[in-house]
Formats: structure tokens, sequence, C-alpha cells
């Protein structure tokens, strides 16, 4: 009878919150740096879960921050560990398990240097090339916010590739597609930190640099991104670790919202709600094996609420 019963209490663990989850969990903290791929994506959970029945909030941290955030548990989730680049520089956080994998939210991505087309065209293929046109470049690399070039800051202050001198230009990812942008425009030289999923890659005809696999990685900086959590939000929360590590998306889908976003204007819920809409059939992947807060399938909640 005692096993019996233990194994109901278990099974109602899972269906209801009741049992199965801290009263924290009803709000999800999230936290992003600006990047529109992740802004895309945690908006995307934020609408799913809200038809849940939860809460979800993010802030725009610093990605150094954010993983402090998650170690000290001020933050529930963060959706943009992009790896092996993080993995790297944040090796500590895992080693240690001060933060949890809940799961790998796209494949296929890349993160890497990149010039013009024309550029490379002209003779820059690799990150060895960059010194031999240095004049061009006006010794200077354009990254994004400050905690997120510190691959690049690094391979500067260790002189690799010959670019002891060179500058890494630091600002955010809508102020360095600004500068590619004019430099496209009036045909200049300019290397910049680039990635896939992004309209970057339909809106210009760039070329990723190989070479920089000490910074980076193999396959032009191939890359995965993850889910990541606090210390201990899958025990506590494990209705929503099993959403969190059902959440995936591919590269054409974040293509497209990601250019809904910077080319026609939308913000980030505008566009995640629209492509929740036109891919209702993913709802059935993410919301498997998961139950709205007071304990209902999900699918039968979220479904009709998001897609009518």
């Amino acid at each position: 009878m005692k096993t019996m019963i233990v194994a109901v209490l278990a099974g109602l663990a899972w269906s209801g919150t009741a049992l199965a989850e801290d009263a924290s969990c009803a709000r999800i903290r999230s936290a992003d740096m600006g990047w529109t791929d992740i802004a895309l994506t945690t908006n995307t959970a934020a609408i799913v879960l809200e038809a849940m029945g939860y809460e979800m909030t993010n802030t725009l941290l610093g990605l150094n921050i954010t993983y402090e955030s998650l170690k000290n548990g001020q933050v529930d989730v963060f959706l943009g560990n992009w790896r092996p680049a993080q993995d790297i520089e944040f090796k500590a956080y895992y080693d240690n398990s001060w933060v949890e994998v809940l799961g790998t939210n796209l494949t296929g991505a890349k993160y890497t240097l990149a010039v013009p087309t024309e550029v490379a065209e002209a003779g820059v293929h690799g990150f060895d090339d960059l010194a031999h046109f240095a004049d061009k470049f006006g010794r200077r690399i354009y990254g994004i916010e400050p905690g997120s070039n510190q691959p690049l800051l690094d391979m500067v202050a260790a002189g690799r590739h010959g670019l002891k001198d060179w500058e890494v230009v630091e600002s955010s990812e809508q102020g360095m597609l600004a500068q590619v942008q004019r430099a496209v425009a009036r045909d200049q030289w300019i290397v910049f930190l680039g990635w896939q999923p992004h309209p970057m890659n339909l809106n210009y005809r760039i070329t990723y640099l190989s070479g920089g696999d000490e910074e980076f990685g193999p396959d032009f900086g191939g890359s995965t991104v993850r889910t990541i959590a606090r210390p201990g939000y899958a025990a506590a929360c494990p209705n929503l670790a099993r959403f969190f590590a059902n959440l995936a998306f591919d590269i054409d889908t974040e293509n497209a919202g990601m250019q809904m976003i910077l080319d026609q204007g939308l913000d980030a819920r505008a566009a995640a709600a629209a492509l929740i809409k036109a891919r209702p059939d993913r709802l059935a992947a993410w919301l498997d094996g998961v139950t709205t807060r007071d304990g209902r399938p999900a699918l039968d909640a979220v479904r009709p609420a998001l897609t009518r």
C-alpha cells in the first residue's frame, strides 16, 4: 500500500503543480543581452508560458552579469548559451554546477568574424589575412555589446593572427550593423562579428572567415544554442524544465522572425506571436508532456488561445 501511495503522489506531482512545483515557479525570470535572436526566442517562450498560466519577465543584462545572476538565483533561465564560445569563457560555471542545462534550442548556428563578400573576393579569406590589409580595415574589428566580445579582446591582447595593435570596437548589435550597412553602401572594408541565424545573412553578401578555431571553435564557429537555468531549477520546477527542454527552433524560422524585427519594425513579441500563428504545428512538440500551471494538458489550453 505504501508503494502504491508513493507512485500515485509521483504521478500527481507531474500532472499538477500543487505538488510538483515550488511557489516561485509561477514567475519565470529570464535575461538577454539585447540580441535579436534571443529576444525572439525568449518572447516566444513568454507567450506560450502566459497561455499556460505562468508569468515571464525579461531583463536586459550583460553576459557576465547573466551568468552571475543565474549562479546567485537572481535569474531563472537564459535561452542564449551559444556554444562552444560561452562554454570556454564560462567553463567554471559548468564545471562547478553554478548553472544547469535544460536543453538545446537551436542547431546549425555559426558565430565568427565576417566580411562583405567583395572584401573576401579581394583576398581576405581567413583571420590570418586581416593583418595584410590593416590599413584597409583601419585596424578595427567591430563587435557587439561589452561582455560578448571576450574572444576577440583576448585575441588582440595576445597578438594572434598579427592583430596585436588592432582595436575591438564594442557597441551593440544594432550599432555594429549600422557600421556594416554604412561600409557596404560606401564600398569600404569592414570586418565584424557575424552569426547565423540573423537577417544580416539575407540582407548582405557576407563571407565568414576561416582560421578562427582558437577564438570561436571549428567549422566557422559552428554553434549550438542551449537553454540554461539557475542551479536546482529543474528539480524545483519540473513542468517548466520539461517545456524548456522541448522548446527548439530552426535557422530558417529565426531568420524570418529576426527579419520581421530588424527590417519590418515589429517588436520581438509581435514577431514571436506571428511565427506561432504561422506554425501552430510546433506547439505539439513544445508542449509534449507539459501541463498548464493548474495541471491541465498544456496543448489543449494553449493551441486555441494562440492560433485563432
